[in-house]
């Protein structure tokens, strides 16, 4: 060793490098920065793990490859921002960005965006010939069953249909009668079963699926049955002299009530979707709604429509309104509350009826929007109109029938719309007005985009997902017990 080198004590070294304005201490973690819960939950990991191998009524041990995978994902997304578990100092503060958040890429937002304007096709999807379709605005000749079969009367003759099957045996006869007018046809709730209304009074059930008839329900009606309603096993018919009939189908003695109101030809009949309220519209102008749970008495009996009312269309998400529109002398679309009566004003126009200065000839509501369509006829283009609800601001427009639109059905999915006018036109057409249908998406892991924690008594997983959806799992010791294969 250089004897000429001179030397220093460790500790003097130490203490000559030492700021004098530095304070030191040990190396103790700053505990703010730190996350016991991952700590703890990283030491006894192979613990636990170990463990419910061994038991076998333990849901961990119960292993899958989703499961797996599941699990990875989890650990992924929970060590996406984590560099240590002890940590001496604050993370630095986040740098001023720079680029705004709407050019950024997004990322876990529970925020709607801004929903884009459905384009509505002006062409129907399919058009079928329906000849020999009556022109009686007291009829109701069309309806779409539940099992996605449209049911079509022409004259004496009931026809059965799967729209969309291009085969030549996708239409087929159900029942003809020679010199006897068929009136109404009303599917069941299951899709298997058919009312018919013939012009003679009676009421026919039929098996669809078996082509064969059930029962003839006689004696209630002494003239032809133009509306029916099914209210699960209950059949309401309505007839041309205004008396409006509850039928139990399940026994002998089908009448069990008799709606006693309308003194003209019943017209419509429609049940609501909560089975307690029937309204009945009639061609002397008034709108009947009953209470199921009274007896023949109507709970109300409204007179404002100048025409004939056989529009009737309840609301899907608002039990209490239903839409009525009337014939050509009237032309009015008006909202009724049913619980109290009134006639509600639309929210733009500030009047209790919108005015189409046409014969209205049905309506139904969207079950995915707020949007009600009506069929037209007499002086207009014999159009499909949609309309936004409440502002009842016309949204489309659709063309091409040649004669007033009679009837209209709506598809199981809600979708689609078929329309169908008589002579000269003695078309079927099928419009997707109302859009795709509604899915409910299956959250997968696959989807997540964020976690973060919320501190409570046992911990919970708060998933923030781009669908615009938050699902919540506990999962005690941020185990995924939880989670199903």
């Amino acid at each position: 060793m250089d004897a000429g080198c001179r030397r220093m004590p460790i500790q003097e070294e130490f203490l000559h490098r030492r700021n004098p304005k530095e304070n030191l201490d040990r190396f103790i973690p700053n505990r703010s920065a730190m996350d016991f819960d991952y700590a703890h939950y990283k030491l006894n990991e192979a613990k636990k793990k170990g463990e419910d191998d061994k038991n076998p009524d333990s849901c961990f041990g119960m292993s899958s490859p989703s499961r797996e995978a599941y699990r990875r994902q989890l650990a992924e997304i929970f060590n996406m921002n984590r560099t240590r578990i002890l940590a001496f100092k604050n993370k630095p503060p986040t740098p001023i960005e720079l680029i705004p958040q709407s050019h950024s890429k997004p990322t876990c937002s529970l925020h709607h965006s801004k929903p884009t304007r459905r384009r509505i096709p002006q062409k129907p999807e399919k058009i079928l010939h329906a000849p020999n379709l009556v022109d009686d605005y007291h009829l109701n000749l069309l309806d779409w069953g539940s099992t996605n079969v449209l049911a079509i009367a022409l004259e004496s003759t009931v026809y059965l249909t799967d729209p969309w099957d291009p085969s030549d045996d996708a239409t087929s006869e159900l029942v003809a009668i020679d010199d006897e007018l068929v009136t109404s046809v009303s599917w069941a709730p299951d899709g298997r079963h058919i009312a018919i209304g013939w012009n003679n009074s009676q009421v026919q059930i039929w098996d669809s699926t078996a082509n064969t008839k059930l029962r003839t329900l006689t004696g209630g009606h002494i003239s032809g049955v133009g509306s029916l309603a099914w209210n699960n096993q209950i059949l309401t018919t309505g007839d041309m002299d205004g008396n409006v009939i509850n039928n139990d189908v399940r026994i002998r003695d089908h009448v069990v009530e008799t709606y006693r109101g309308h003194t003209h030809e019943v017209c419509g009949l429609k049940w609501s979707p909560s089975g307690q309220q029937l309204a009945s519209g009639g061609n002397g102008n008034l709108l009947h709604i009953w209470d199921n749970r009274r007896s023949t008495q109507w709970l109300h009996r409204l007179e404002e429509h100048t025409s004939a009312v056989r529009a009737l269309a309840w609301c899907p998400f608002q039990g209490n309104l239903l839409a009525t529109g009337g014939g050509v002398g009237d032309g009015c679309i008006k909202f009724w509350n049913t619980h109290t009566g009134a006639c509600l004003n639309s929210i733009d126009t500030n009047l209790n009826s919108i005015d189409t200065s046409s014969q209205i000839c049905a309506l139904l509501w969207n079950n995915n929007e707020r949007e009600l369509l009506s069929s037209h006829g007499g002086f207009t283009e014999n159009q499909l109109t949609l309309w936004k609800y409440p502002s009842m601001v016309k949204t489309a427009e659709l063309t091409g029938h040649t004669s007033r639109v009679l009837f209209m059905a709506q598809s199981p999915d809600g979708c689609t719309v078929a329309s169908a006018a008589p002579a000269p036109d003695e078309t079927l057409r099928l419009w997707n007005v109302f859009g795709d249908p509604k899915v409910e998406l299956l959250i997968k892991p696959e989807i997540i985009e964020c976690v973060k924690w919320v501190q409570c008594k046992v911990n919970f997983l708060d998933c923030g997902i781009s669908l615009n959806y938050c699902s919540i799992f506990c999962v005690p010791n941020i185990n995924t017990c939880g989670v199903a294969d």
